[in-house]
């Protein structure tokens, strides 16, 4: 039987918890709420509550080699860059005390900048980049057999886009949507830990990218929200990310290809 532990059990994690429960696997998770806790417990997870900005062990079985990590640890703007440091030190600490086969970093596609540019994995200009999401990327890839995947705004369930501009004046229409499906993601790392995909950053963003606006628009007609009263862009920038290196690796098609079907 295999071995899956999920570091920070958030909306992706829990999802991947119990697709990988049902085909079979023990499952270890931490979150940081009772509620989750007690749910997943009663679903056969076997879960911790921890807060890696706080605690400093994980009590997980010492006995057990990991097949997979998943580390979905956030790393936010409006935590300092000393707070940053303090939470990674500890899911440093944590991994390093524990056997596991493959680990997998969930980061994000804000790491790039917000210019007019197509982003790949290859690019390296530091200077530009988010030096929060940097500063945990660096860290966490210090770690063996690591992997960083850099999430595309991720929507799926009851997250759907267009909910969140219900009769306000958007100014973002004209940006390109560089979107994930939740189904999708799961899959990627379903898919990514079965083949044993090579260490490295990888950009999960489904391959189209229609602009916010004709997001908004459609997902807001498909699920009965109100419009936005109007569209006065003001943020255009053109940035395009792109996720072909990891589906082509993987042979993976996705279920959600454009975020005009999310």
């Amino acid at each position: 039987m295999k071995n899956l532990l999920i570091l920070g059990c958030g909306w992706v994690g829990e999802e991947l918890a119990y697709q990988l429960k049902r085909k079979g696997w023990n499952v270890w998770v931490t979150t940081t709420t009772e509620e989750k806790y007690h749910r997943l417990k009663n679903d056969g997870i076997f879960a911790y509550i921890h807060n890696f900005d706080r605690d400093l062990d994980v009590d997980l079985p010492i006995d057990v080699s990991f097949d997979a990590v998943v580390n979905s640890i956030p790393t936010t703007q409006r935590n300092s860059e000393v707070e940053i440091e303090h939470r990674f030190s500890y899911v440093f600490r944590t991994l390093c005390s524990i056997n596991y086969k493959q680990h997998i970093f969930l980061s994000s596609v804000g790491v790039y900048p917000d210019l007019d540019d197509t982003f790949f994995e290859s690019y390296a200009e530091e200077e530009q980049m988010s030096p929060k999401l940097r500063l945990a990327e660096k860290k966490m890839m210090s770690l063996p057999a690591t992997s960083t995947f850099r999430l595309g705004g991720l929507f799926g369930k009851n997250r759907v886009f267009g909910k969140y501009f219900q009769d306000k004046v958007v100014s973002i229409g004209d940006q390109p949507a560089n979107f994930i499906h939740l189904d999708d993601v799961v899959g990627i790392i379903e898919k990514a830990i079965e083949t044993k995909l090579p260490i490295g950053y990888y950009n999960l963003v489904a391959p189209e990218h229609p602009s916010k606006k004709d997001v908004i628009l459609k997902s807001a007609q498909k699920y009965m929200y109100s419009y936005p009263t109007s569209f006065e862009p003001s943020h255009s920038f053109q940035k395009i990310v792109n996720g072909d290196k990891i589906s082509k690796l993987l042979n993976y098609e996705f279920k959600y290809p454009s975020p005009l079907d999310f």
